[in-house]
């Protein structure tokens, strides 16, 4: 069953979240994944969201997510993110 990456944030560091960005690319490799969505702009329909900034990964599986996500690759670069935003991430179920 697929798996979907969730992040909602706020910027707080955009030259930090830059870095991360480009460091990221490194992990890219590591299982299948695909960026559905990427939006510093995100538009609130219902309810209060951490930030305008929305990003959204599919992988195919919760474990290929986890694979990645405690890579080595991903791991160097996780904190500029968490460093450089305010928000939270989810990892949800596909239908």
């Amino acid at each position: 069953m697929s798996a979907y990456f969730i992040v909602n944030c706020t910027i707080k560091n955009l030259d930090l979240l830059n870095e991360y960005i480009a460091g990221a690319g490194a992990s890219l490799g590591v299982v299948p994944l695909k960026l559905l969505a990427m939006d510093n702009e995100s538009e609130t329909v219902e309810g209060t969201p951490a930030g305008s900034r929305t990003v959204m990964l599919e992988f195919e599986t919760k474990e290929a997510f986890r694979t990645w996500y405690d890579s080595p690759e991903y791991q160097a670069v996780v904190g500029k993110r968490l460093e450089a935003t305010d928000g939270f991430a989810v990892l949800v179920n596909g239908a």
